[in-house]
């Protein structure tokens, strides 16, 4: 296993609904240096993976939780830089029943908590076409009334090359630079 080095001050990044760490091995693409100091993911072999990648040396070392609804946020308040995640995409899928916040999987209320608990600087959301015309606006609407700037976008796989269509939204929030608490706009420079 690789060791993380501690001595270095990167941003910090904790992924809730991890996956196999797609949005931070997209980090790692693009040059965007970070460490993440928490994984939160719920399948046994998506877990699994993680593990093998850490054991692997692909991944730095880092606890991995398996319960969003209980994930300990209080501990990492403040000393989070961007919480990451592709929550589950059921709730607003067309090929799910749609069925939004009456859908058990629907984990964006205690995403919320864990953002207004920890009070990351920035977030970063994935999902699918579908969430556009369902919860986003909900979504988008809870972040600016945390302090957050936030904007989305739609982007295809085929826009970087996949031969695949694949469009998802993705969800950026800024409290440019400012820890932001709950109904309190960051002091804007």
């Amino acid at each position: 296993m690789t060791n993380v080095d501690i001595t270095q001050e990167l941003p910090t990044v904790i992924s809730f609904c991890s996956g196999y760490g797609g949005i931070e091995r997209g980090l790692d693409l693009i040059g965007f240096e970070h460490r993440v100091i928490a994984y939160v993911e719920i399948e046994a072999y998506a877990i699994a993976n993680l593990v093998n990648k850490m054991e692997a040396g692909l991944l730095p070392s880092a606890p991995i939780y398996t319960n969003l609804k209980t994930f300990p946020a209080h501990l990492f308040r403040d000393k989070v830089s961007l919480i990451t995640g592709g929550y589950p995409c059921q709730p607003f899928s067309a090929a799910g029943q749609r069925k939004g916040t009456d859908d058990p999987r629907h984990l964006w209320p205690y995403i919320r908590r864990h953002i207004e608990a920890i009070r990351p600087v920035q977030c970063f959301f994935e999902n699918v076409e579908g969430h556009i015309s369902l919860g986003l606006s909900s979504v988008v609407s809870d972040l600016e009334q945390d302090g957050y700037s936030t904007t989305w976008g739609i982007f295809s796989a085929r826009e970087v090359g996949a031969p695949h269509q694949r469009k998802r939204v993705y969800i950026l929030a800024d409290s440019n630079g400012v820890r932001c608490d709950r109904g309190q706009l960051p002091n804007r420079v």
